[in-house]
């Protein structure tokens, strides 16, 4: 009895996510090191596309009025975090929650997923900021972003070449736990590698701690986006960027892993890690 034929590599989606990553990470760069409004607009138009695809996939009826809504309010934050009132940016994010909860509950949409849109964005766009203005904040964000990438690419590379079990056939399908593990490896190595850049203060174990962590908050930020989007019915956020689908989609995991590695950053400049 022959075997079934394994499931080929997809190399034409892969090409076509190549040639979008092409375009996209030079930009991202650029800004990152640049620092200041470049910056700061990199992260607001970024924040505009991300509400209007949260608007989209969670509010049907009203899509205009909510992704208004929750792009003011986490502009807001940005904005205060920019100008390093962190605090502020903390409260207003809660304030503009509320007010996009109470915008959508005006509109016969659930108040609840306008709100928590401002958080799930929110929170990682201050976090963003605060990184970048820390001392070491340009090596430590374009860690950041390596991690992220590499723990991606790995992820979606080794999945589809070895396969294997399914690591969340319930809201993610395609998702293997070889591809969980390629990209875990892939994140500690970026971060060891970085680790070896004399501008950080970060030794090689601290690094590479760093670095798996990261890699688990870009795999975790990719489920919960899985079951976002299997929740609210739809395929992908948005049709934006050729072989990715949505930006949401392209920054699932970066939303998560910012968290975890601004929280590594605070722990380090304590102390930890040198």
């Amino acid at each position: 009895m022959s075997l079934p034929q394994a499931r080929r590599f997809d190399w034409s989606n892969l090409g076509i996510r190549v040639a979008s990553a092409t375009l996209l990470i030079p930009s991202v760069l650029l800004a990152v090191w640049l620092g200041g409004w470049a910056y700061l607009t990199l992260i607001s138009v970024a924040v505009a596309v991300l509400a209007i695809e949260w608007g989209t996939m969670t509010a049907p009826k009203a899509p205009v009025r909510v992704s208004a809504a929750v792009c003011f309010a986490v502009l807001a934050g940005l904005f205060l975090a920019h100008r390093d009132h962190m605090w502020l940016a903390w409260g207003g994010m809660l304030l503009g929650g509320l007010a996009a909860a109470l915008v959508a509950r005006g509109v016969a949409e659930r108040p609840a997923n306008a709100a928590f849109g401002v958080v799930y964005l929110g929170i990682a766009c201050v976090c963003l900021i605060w990184l970048r203005a820390m001392p070491q904040g340009r090596y430590w964000t374009i860690m950041l972003f390596a991690i992220t990438w590499s723990a991606d690419i790995a992820a979606y590379a080794v999945g589809n070449t070895l396969k294997g079990p399914k690591l969340w056939p319930k809201f993610s399908p395609n998702k293997t736990w070889s591809g969980f593990v390629g990209g875990l490896i892939a994140s500690m190595a970026t971060g060891a590698m970085m680790a070896s850049l004399s501008m950080f203060t970060l030794n090689l174990a601290a690094a590479t701690v760093v670095g798996l962590f990261g890699g688990l908050a870009t795999m975790a930020g990719d489920l919960w986006e899985s079951m976002l989007k299997r929740r609210f019915g739809v395929k992908d956020s948005g049709d934006l960027i050729p072989g990715h689908g949505g930006l949401l989609d392209r920054v699932d995991g970066l939303l998560f892993a910012v968290v975890v590695i601004a929280g590594a950053r605070l722990v380090n400049h304590l102390g930890w890690g040198h």
